[in-house]
């Protein structure tokens, strides 16, 4: 006779019968996973936004639209927008897509709503604090889409805010837009060193058993290992913001220098460094790069197994690699400095470093082609957006190799260069994640199908518009294209070498990727009403433990029956196994992993 499947039987928790408790301030991880995505949905329509107007002002510097002329009066006087607001248009960017999705959806989103489930927890380890930690967020979003509406304006300072421009108020334009950026990112970094906190606890101490942490799907290991770098790095930028805002309204001097002069004017203040800011934000800065995709690097290694109907391949190796990116990735954070004046010694230092956190990202892209080869491949959206994750990855990490030496970044560092790397690499590589994971996940949390014709064309024009927006850049960095810049109509060695023409190219497709996430949407909109219901609870014929629940999942996940974990979670065509795979509570056959 087969081997039973056995449970552990835990106290059910009832669910709070009012619409406010169920849905707004929720202390279910489930719900608050998907406030979280959400939150991020609304962001990243919110950047993709942004970033059409930058390309516009790019192309078309002259042209007036009545439109921004009501919406942003002192940005756009009769409609033409001004550099200051390309610069302010560039930092919100940069600062939304950063902070407000590429750190929300996957970590706070994804992680939220699967980790608890994915380990056998009825949910995280303090529901409160959780709840707490997405209220925090938002609110961080919301005093950020403030700084548009104040006098003065959004700040022009970049998403690095780098002072004296940041830390002076005689600098930038009059108003508080700047000190609204400083206090939405200072709430933000509050809110993510408790989350990250409650995934670490709630990783090491609620785990069902027979999970031990050689079972764990590499989607937990990636969370768990974003939360700790998280609770690293947040600290210090949260302390740099603070020192920040007392250089703006309490006269300190932290990031000021002496002998500063502004409009003609000497500032009676010194002894400051603004080299200290560039320390303490990218102390935090590039590890935050990790923050960002080791998520995705979990997510996409899920779906890889499930899609190719294999095992991962070398699993602890991936393991081990993903605490090597998150060691590695704090000693790196100079790489970023290499144009600031540091010691020739101190660059090639930290050159080492970064060429030595390419290893493990390597491991991890071999280790994805090897899950693949061989394999019974289904092409379902799903996997044709982790295929797309590896292809950019690769394009993104083989031009981090040029950054990566002091004497090549250089000439490259202020350039568009960089900005086609690290879209790739930090942005898109992500947002593929994100696609990948959405759709995986849909059925799971929504009890419908997403429109797969749909998805697939989002992925082809996606996939279009990526390499057509961020390939061309790289050939404008090799021509010395200064990146900020708001337009370069009265750049002649730029224009005799067609830059004119290729930013007329990246434009148009630019709009075309911004369409094919319009599709998305509608798509992702009209599945959540009408979708196809999927014919099972689990039509992936995926093996971790969120797919043997209902779809969507119960209140308390597993209705008080917790099931034992007897096998690792990928145990695909598993020898004398009578079907295609085993879940992680299903006895028989012999693990993958064991």
């Amino acid at each position: 006779m087969p081997e039973a499947i056995t449970y552990t039987e835990v106290e059910r928790h009832a669910q709070p019968k009012s619409f406010v408790g169920r849905w707004i301030f929720s202390t279910d991880h489930k719900v608050i996973g998907i406030q979280y995505l959400l939150l991020a949905i609304v962001a990243a329509f919110t950047g993709i936004a942004l970033s059409l107007l930058m390309r516009i002002r790019l192309v078309w510097p002259d042209r007036p639209y009545a439109l921004l002329e009501t919406l942003f009066p002192a940005g756009a006087p009769d409609g033409v927008m001004t550099p200051e607001f390309y610069l302010a248009l560039l930092t919100m960017h940069g600062t939304i897509m950063v902070f407000m999705v590429l750190t929300t959806a996957p970590q706070g989103g994804f992680g939220n709503y699967f980790l608890p489930i994915q380990i056998g927890a009825a949910d995280m380890a303090f529901p409160r604090l959780n709840m707490l930690a997405f209220w925090l967020t938002f609110l961080s979003f919301m005093t950020l889409m403030a700084a548009f509406f104040v006098t003065g304006g959004a700040p022009g300072t970049g998403w690095t805010a780098y002072p004296p421009l940041s830390a002076l108020a005689e600098a930038t334009a009059a108003g508080i837009g700047q000190d609204l950026w400083i206090v939405s990112i200072a709430i933000f970094c509050l809110a993510s060193v408790l989350s990250a906190l409650n995934f670490i606890v709630t990783t090491l101490e609620m785990r069902t058993q027979g999970m031990t942490l050689m079972r764990m799907p590499l989607t937990v290991w990636g969370w768990f290992t974003t939360a700790l770098i998280g609770l690293l790095a947040f600290g210090v930028l949260l302390a740099g913001g603070i020192l920040l805002l007392m250089d703006r309204n309490l006269d300190t001097s932290f990031f000021i220098p002496a002998g500063l002069v502004v409009s003609d004017r000497l500032i009676d203040r010194g002894g400051g460094s603004p080299i200290l800011w560039q320390h303490l934000f990218w102390f935090f800065g590039h590890p935050e790069v990790y923050i960002a995709i080791l998520p995705g690097m979990g997510i996409i290694s899920h779906v890889l197994a499930t899609f190719s109907r294999k095992p991962v391949f070398g699993y602890r190796a991936m393991v081990y690699a993903m605490g090597a990116i998150a060691t590695l990735g704090f000693v790196v954070w100079g790489h970023h400095m290499f144009v600031s004046g540091m010691s020739p010694y101190s660059a090639v230092a930290f050159s080492i470093l970064t060429m030595a956190i390419g290893v493990p990202s390597a491991i991890k892209t071999f280790n994805w082609i090897g899950t693949m080869w061989g394999g019974r491949l289904r092409l379902d959206s799903p996997m044709l957006y982790a295929i797309g994750f590896v292809s950019i990855f690769v394009a993104g990490g083989i031009t981090g190799l040029f950054l990566g030496q002091p004497a090549l970044d250089m000439y490259f560092h202020d350039t568009y260069f960089v900005v086609a790397h690290f879209h790739l690499i930090m942005g898109v590589a992500a947002v593929m994640a994100m696609f990948a994971g959405l759709v995986y996940w849909f059925p799971k949390m929504f009890g419908r199908m997403m429109n797969e014709p749909l998805n697939k064309l989002h992925f082809w024009l996606t996939m279009l518009g990526v390499y057509g927006v961020f390939g061309p850049m790289h050939f404008l960095g090799t021509l010395g294209h200064p990146r900020r810049y708001a337009e370069i109509s009265g750049v002649d060695y730029l224009a005799a070498r067609g830059s004119v023409e290729l930013h007329y190219f990246i434009t148009i497709a630019a709009m075309i990727l911004a369409t094919a996430q319009f599709i998305f949407l509608v798509n992702f909109l009209w599945s959540l009403l009408a979708g196809k219901k999927p014919q099972s609870d689990n039509p992936w014929e995926s093996t971790s433990l969120e797919w043997m629940l209902p779809s969507p999942p119960p209140h308390d996940n597993f209705a008080g029956r917790i099931p034992v974990v007897v096998r690792g979670p990928y145990d695909y065509s598993v020898p004398g196994s009578a079907k295609d795979f085993l879940m992680q509570h299903e006895p028989g056959g012999t693990g993958a992993h064991e």
